[in-house]
Order: structure tokens, then sequence, then C-alpha cells
């Protein structure tokens, strides 16, 4: 079996993180933690503009080495997609090579996580409620521009898991993925 990518996006405090570690553990094999909460801890500080392409290039580039260990799915928490939609939320434009790296990088999968648990404050990394609502709605509203599939899930993180367990392997037998509402 070859490593099959699963892409976990949403808007902030959503339980990406939380959710791929869970799925990576339900599924035996390996996930890439968001390089964005390294960048911040290790720099003390928010990104700028002009960090927005290296941080999304170094995500990848962890997706690329953990996808030569592992063979069957590989849970990747955030993906150039959500690092332009920052970008365009925070600095009003995405940079030419983040846009370009954000439209060519594909994923096997798409996993939604809701914005249906509390928000919950975390250092420098969040912003707020609302905040969370908007880049939500741009998560959807850049999949959908995308064509792409994607499946939605709700609930507690075991509910998640079942959901994100259920659409794979509907998928690994051939059926579309389709979105959860």
């Amino acid at each position: 079996m070859t490593t099959r990518t699963v892409a976990i996006v949403g808007a902030e405090s959503t339980g990406k993180s939380t959710l791929a570690e869970g799925l990576a553990d339900h599924f035996g094999t390996f996930w890439v933690p968001e390089y964005l909460r390294e960048f911040v801890e290790v720099q003390q500080r928010t990104p700028h503009e002009e960090d927005q392409y290296p941080i999304a290039c170094e995500q990848v580039a962890r997706e690329d080495a953990a996808a030569g260990h592992c063979t069957g799915w590989l849970f990747c928490d955030t993906t150039p997609m959500m690092t332009a939609i920052y970008s365009a939320h925070y600095f009003g434009r995405v940079d030419a090579p983040l846009a370009a790296l954000a439209a060519r990088r594909r994923y096997a999968f798409t996993v939604v996580t809701a914005p249906d648990g509390p928000w919950i404050a975390d250092g420098l990394q969040r912003e707020s409620a609302a905040v969370r609502q908007q880049i939500h709605q741009q998560v959807l509203d850049a999949l959908a521009a995308r064509q792409s599939a994607f499946v939605l899930v709700r609930g507690t993180l075991s509910e998640r898991i079942d959901q994100v367990a259920r659409a794979l392997l509907a998928q690994a037998s051939g059926i579309d993925q389709m979105p959860f509402k």
C-alpha cells in the first residue's frame, strides 16, 4: 500500500491537531503536526507576511519526509491552502509563490473540522471566536472553488474519528467522498 495523505483543515481552535493525532493512533500510522505552532513557539511571535511561504514550504517538506516513512494513511495537520487563507485574512493578499504552492498541493482526502466546540485562546496563535467563524467559511469557499470533495466532521473526538474512518473506508471501497452536512 502506498502512502495516502489526508489533509485536516479548519479554522483556529477546531481540533485539527487533536484529530490528526487521534486518527494516527486509531490507524496505527503517522501524523504531521502543524509547523506554524513550532514557528510561533520558537520565534515567540506571530508570523509576518514574508514568513508565510517559508512556513508552508516547511510544512510540505515535513509531510514529504513523513510520507517516506509510512504506508497507508498520513494525517497532515494543516496545508498550504490554510496558510494562504490566513495570509489573505491577515495581510490582505497571498503572494504568488504561496498561491502557486497552495494550488498545486493535493491530498488524497480532505477533512474539515467544524467550529462546534468552545473557542479556546492559545497564546499568540488564536484571535477570536468571530475570526474562527470567518475562517471556517473561507475554508469551505476555498474548497468549493477548487471543486475539492471533503468531509465535514463534528462532535467529540471519538465521533470525529468515527466519521473520518467511515469516510476513508468508503473512499477505499471506491465510493466518492461527499461532504457530511
